[in-house]
């Protein structure tokens, strides 16, 4: 789902992280511009950092969120319930399970960050790899700057991975009482697709501004980011998340809190829908019984 959709998810960052003098307009101005400036392989740098963190952080996103599911079920039988999860559990389980998978994986989010920024226009590669990005960071800016935008991050994570898992699982419980259906399993892949797209829309819109904020501050004082978002040929450097929100604002208005949101609304339908129904594909060719609304 991730390499399915790296140019437009590389797009989204360097709309995030650019300021005032704009070089990437629109999503097909942008996707030209890349073409032109760096190639294919530019279309698609960052995305091999990218896979490598989404195994394990998705691999513990689900892990823990069908964990809680579970004991949160087993919990309301034990006190006289009938153990069906509401929305707002889903949304509970779905938050925690987000938090934790993404503090899990944060330093090779930053990383990912980083590599997918650098050689903008310059053509100049800084970072030649995942370990030399990270031991670089470490050596110039200490180790807590692999954290940076962790606080934004795990703000914006209860929202968007919360209501994904909520809103996904309760699409799927109404079309199932829609069309008196008794297995999910009975659901058509089209109907999962809409179901995952819509959820991952959803939750996209309600944390992205603070998905800004958090690359902003993963740039934060880095000279490779100075050409998309510099003052005088100097990186910005912010002092924490409050100051990225205010002089975002303030020097860009609150319409650049929204920037890169087109490139990543058109991306969230494959990869989200890609993401949820990919999973419970493999899941039955597996031959595992436990699905993600048990």
């Amino acid at each position: 789902s991730r390499t399915a959709v790296a140019p437009l998810e590389r797009l989204k960052i360097l709309m995030q992280v650019q300021g005032s003098s704009k070089v990437y307009t629109g999503v097909w101005q942008g996707l030209k511009y890349m073409a032109k400036e760096d190639g294919f392989r530019g279309m698609m740098k960052g995305n091999g950092t990218n896979c490598i963190r989404i195994i394990p952080n998705q691999a513990v996103k689900f892990l823990t969120y069908e964990q809680l599911n579970r004991r949160l079920s087993h919990s309301m039988r034990e006190y006289g319930g009938d153990g069906q999860m509401t929305p707002l559990l889903r949304l509970v389980a779905g938050a925690c399970a987000g938090v934790i998978g993404m503090t899990a994986t944060y330093p090779l989010d930053m990383v990912r960050g980083r590599l997918t920024v650098q050689e903008g226009r310059s053509g100049h590669s800084q970072y030649r790899g995942i370990m030399h990005c990270t031991s670089t960071i470490v050596k110039e800016e200490g180790l807590m700057a692999l954290w940076r935008g962790w606080v934004p991050s795990v703000i914006g994570v209860v929202p968007y991975v919360g209501l994904n898992f909520c809103v996904y699982e309760t699409l799927k419980d109404v079309v199932l009482k829609y069309h008196g259906m008794t297995d999910e399993r009975e659901l058509s892949i089209v109907t999962r697709l809409g179901c995952g797209a819509l959820a991952g829309t959803t939750g996209q819109t309600v944390a992205y501004p603070l998905d800004v904020v958090r690359r902003r501050l993963q740039m934060s004082g880095w000279s490779g980011a100075s050409t998309l978002h510099g003052n005088a040929g100097t990186a910005v450097l912010y002092s924490g998340m409050t100051d990225c929100f205010a002089r975002t604002i303030k020097e860009e208005g609150v319409q650049a809190l929204f920037k890169g949101l087109l490139p990543n609304y058109i991306k969230v339908v494959p990869s989200i829908a890609i993401a949820f129904v990919t999973y419970e594909q493999l899941k039955e060719l597996m031959g595992v019984e436990v699905r993600i609304s048990s």
